[in-house]
């Protein structure tokens, strides 16, 4: 028989050895994948889709609180009125400077108080009226206004109460506001800022870890499927497609999931608490849904990449 026929027959025999083989293997493995019933697969999934969602939830309200400090930081700062007062009592010149103040990018709802106003704003705070003490009105006109957030701040105030001075000289008598709140107040929103920042890092970490591990124990269900593909000759781009699709619609259902509570919640809240409303930022809240979504995507995505490499370099007898 010639060298070249005998060679042909030698490779045809040891493919179909090899093809036995596979079958064998295959049908090894196939019988202990089918051994876990179909029901266990399903929630197996539907265990990641719920776990992801509860972690997502956790960042999206501590995103919430974080994204949202800012404006209540802000709230709580323009809630400080300032007051300018007055040594003149010609309505023109009150006019004048009521104006020029309204129109300072620092200023809002800038109000002329008269001595009567000043007196019945006394009374209501001290709760007694003092007709019963004095029989004259000792309090000075003046033009009270709220500072805009980014002006409440010593060195802010000192400038504005210089430049008011310099413009209408004698005309006021000077610029009262609480400077020790204000110390106390600046420094509690930093301290606050920071200690949610630490917080965020923190939770960011666990988040990532929680999630990539709730991936991981399901993806340890497939890992035998994952190996018989890939002895019969599957490529690894065509084992993986499949499963990076489903964890790709895992992860917008773990985030659909998590956003809508985190909307219910978030009106629940508001409905028992209306000062929320005036918190919260429609555009912040947005960023936020798209951040959760995004990072839900891509950590389910890449937790599963990451399963189908290490199984894929794992020996056979090592997946036992």
């Amino acid at each position: 028989m010639p060298a070249n026929v005998r060679d042909y027959y030698v490779n045809i025999k040891f493919a179909l050895i090899g093809y036995s083989l596979k079958r064998i293997i295959f049908k090894d493995n196939m019988s202990e994948i089918q051994s876990v019933p179909k029901h266990k697969k399903r929630s197996n999934s539907v265990f990641s889709i719920v776990g992801i969602s509860l972690v997502l939830l956790i960042m999206g309200i501590m995103g919430w609180f974080f994204l949202n400090l800012k404006t209540m930081g802000n709230n709580l700062k323009e809630q400080v009125e300032v007051s300018a007062y007055l040594n003149v009592s010609g309505k023109d010149t009150i006019k004048q400077i009521q104006d020029y103040i309204a129109a300072q990018p620092y200023a809002k709802d800038v109000q002329y108080i008269d001595k009567e106003k000043a007196k019945d704003i006394w009374n209501k705070d001290n709760n007694e009226d003092w007709d019963k003490i004095l029989d004259y009105n000792p309090l000075p006109e003046s033009i009270n206004f709220y500072a805009k957030a980014d002006y409440v701040n010593q060195d802010s105030l000192k400038k504005i109460a210089g430049e008011l001075t310099q413009k209408f000289g004698s005309q006021l008598s000077g610029l009262d506001y609480p400077q020790t709140l204000i110390t106390s107040m600046n420094d509690k929103v930093n301290k606050m800022g920071l200690v949610f920042l630490a917080i965020s890092i923190i939770l960011g970490i666990l988040v990532v870890v929680s999630i990539d591990n709730t991936i991981k124990l399901t993806m340890y269900s497939n890992r035998f499927l994952i190996k018989t593909m890939q002895m019969v000759g599957a490529t690894r781009s065509f084992i993986a497609r499949p499963m990076n699709v489903r964890a790709i619609v895992n992860g917008l259902i773990s985030a659909a999931i998590a956003i809508i509570i985190m909307l219910l919640l978030t009106s629940w809240a508001k409905e028992r608490f209306p000062e929320i409303r005036s918190l919260e930022d429609t555009k912040l809240n947005i960023l936020l849904f798209g951040c959760m979504i995004v990072f839900s995507v891509l950590i389910s995505w890449f937790s599963t990449s990451r399963s189908v490499k290490k199984y894929l370099k794992t020996r056979l007898d090592d997946l036992y």
